[in-house]
């Protein structure tokens, strides 16, 4: 309208673009996915806007082949109310069988730990779009924003009111003001720089992941089979007749940065450089790979201490997963430590008088962990390799620790981790939202 008159189209375009949600969750991978889920199984944020999660991709993100999902990450999903739509389409296995190229020896290891030496050990490799598939199942439509890109944070404070309103503000214009925000975007994550934690570290180390297809089925073992090799450990798990997960952690290595994102050059390095000297076996299965589920990134970890001292949460903000920390994955922890978090998240909030009471006690009780996990994984990995760009009688001292010392005695202790029980969700029943 002329003449700076009431503009009724503008004013209802503007009122679309800012959002009042009780939750928001940035990231929509698997830890956004299930603290979302979490949140609504525990009763928290039922109130208008209810749960929101903010996903910068057009659709789920799919990426990546596989993940195993041990004992802990069992627990957690189970208590998320979806485990039995995994466990009914991956078996389990029990065993990695570890064989040292360099010696020719093989040793198998059980994955009970101390323990659990008598009980039936539910590990399974899962596929990572099957996981997310099953999460988002769960949740109402409209609960995931896709092409929702996070530009900044800002707090402010109602009139009269001690409590902070996350303001959120996407690319396209939109304003969101939540009572909660977690970040659960990622490594490189918006929130978590938000909140002042210390950028992740290079681990020195990188890893190529696969999934490969066999038609017409395969007769490879149902267990972990690794192989080792100065500065290379390389493995691969059936995850169902004719699928099988891959992968091959290396020394970074300059090639690394050329073959990133080009399926055929990163086939091409593993098969006739890297690996090119791994078991008929291996090789077979890495050139089946599925070029659209292949990736190779640097291996990255936050450091363990500052998770004991960083600030892990402010007023109602706060992270999970690989925003909160991030790990090498040598023990396979990243996601089944994620999935914990969601349920920790959620139970604390649901028990707690205001939000940033539960989010200071969720963060409280999982930086201890996480910091064991994050360490835990980063030794695995090292010793495993006979260290990072070790050479010489320090790299032979370190290869004697992990044949007889790390094996035989440590790794069991590791695996021991991987029994954890977050525990269950328990709806609130007191009618009312537990941001409110």
């Amino acid at each position: 309208m002329a003449g700076g008159g009431y503009d009724a189209a503008a004013a209802a375009a503007a009122a679309k673009k800012d959002v009042e949600a009780e939750a928001v969750i940035v990231g929509g991978g698997i830890a956004g996915l299930a603290t979302a889920l979490a949140l609504r199984r525990a009763g928290v944020a039922r109130g208008p806007g209810g749960v929101l999660v903010l996903e910068r991709h057009a659709g789920l993100r799919a990426t990546g082949a596989a993940l195993t999902i041990f004992p802990n990450g069992w627990f957690a999903l189970r208590a998320l109310g979806v485990a039995h739509k995994l466990t009914s389409r991956y078996d389990a296995y029990e065993t990695s069988e570890v064989t040292n190229l360099e010696s020719g020896a093989t040793q198998v290891f059980r994955f009970a730990g101390t323990k659990n030496k008598g009980e039936e050990v539910r590990v399974r490799a899962v596929g990572r779009k099957a996981l997310l598939e099953a999460l988002a199942e769960e949740l109402p439509p409209g609960t995931v924003r896709f092409s929702s890109k996070l530009v900044s944070i800002g707090t402010e404070r109602a009139a009269g009111d001690s409590s902070e309103t996350a303001v959120l503000r996407l690319d396209d214009g939109t304003v969101i003001r939540a009572k909660v925000l977690i970040g659960c975007d990622g490594v490189h994550s918006v929130v978590a720089r938000w909140l002042g934690l210390p950028e992740p570290a290079s681990s020195g180390r990188s890893c190529v992941r696969g999934l490969s297809i066999f038609p017409d089925g395969h007769s490879i073992k149902r267990e972990l089979r690794q192989f080792l090799s100065q500065g290379l450990r390389a493995g691969m798990v059936p995850i169902s007749d004719t699928d099988v997960y891959w992968f091959l952690v290396n020394d970074t290595v300059p090639a690394e940065k050329e073959a990133t994102g080009d399926p055929a050059k990163t086939l091409r390095e593993v098969t006739e450089n890297l690996a090119g000297h791994m078991p008929a076996e291996y090789l077979d299965v890495v050139r089946r790979s599925d070029h659209g589920n292949l990736s190779w990134a640097p291996l990255l970890y936050r450091n363990p201490a500052s998770l004991l001292t960083c600030a892990a949460a402010r007023g109602a903000v706060t992270v999970a997963g690989d925003a909160f920390h991030p790990m090498t994955p040598d023990m396979a922890q990243g996601g089944c430590s994620a999935l914990e978090d969601a349920v920790v998240l959620a139970r604390e909030l649901a028990r707690a008088g205001t939000p940033a009471e539960g989010v200071a006690a969720y963060a409280a009780q999982r930086r201890w962990r996480a910091a064991w996990l994050v360490a835990g994984a980063f030794l695995s990995g090292w010793v495993q390799q006979g260290g990072t760009n070790v050479r010489g009688v320090r790299g032979w001292l370190v290869k004697m620790f992990r044949d007889w010392v790390f094996y035989p005695f440590v790794f069991p202790r590791l695996a021991d981790a991987m029994w954890f029980d977050c525990g269950d969700l328990a709806p609130c029943t007191d009618g009312k939202s537990h941001t409110e």
